[in-house]
């Protein structure tokens, strides 16, 4: 599976932004699907998952109420809408796919399989 990031930006606190993932390679399997962050000089924090049904979410506390993820499995998307952007959410984000799983994912990076590269989102006060 190749995932792919994209829709990082410069924005202001405040504003929105929504980040898009495209899987490719994955035909005829079933995935979890997943967010990560990575602040400069801190470890990679779990988002926000979504199952391969779309049906079951989960997100981290710090993004509950901010943030929406979605899927659509007809494009092989993942989508992170992010609203009411704080400047500690300025980190680069990963997508990320557990084949193991048709549920929601849990947040331990470990626990998934494939990576995209990253997008930078940048929050300003």
């Amino acid at each position: 599976v190749q995932l792919q990031a994209s829709g990082g930006g410069l924005v202001q606190a405040g504003d929105s932004l929504r980040l898009s993932c495209s899987a490719s390679g994955g035909a005829y399997r079933a995935f979890a699907l997943g967010w990560f962050r990575q602040a400069p000089g801190k470890e990679r924090e779990f988002v926000a998952a979504i199952s391969w049904s779309g049906r079951s979410t989960n997100f981290a506390d710090s993004v509950k109420g901010r943030f929406t993820i979605s899927r659509d499995n007809t494009k092989n998307t993942v989508s992170l809408q992010m609203n009411s952007l704080k400047p500690e959410d300025t980190a680069v984000y990963y997508c990320a796919a557990d084949i193991d799983t048709v549920y929601v994912a849990g947040p331990n990076p470990a626990g998934y399989d494939y990576w995209g590269q990253g997008t930078l989102v940048t929050v300003s006060s």
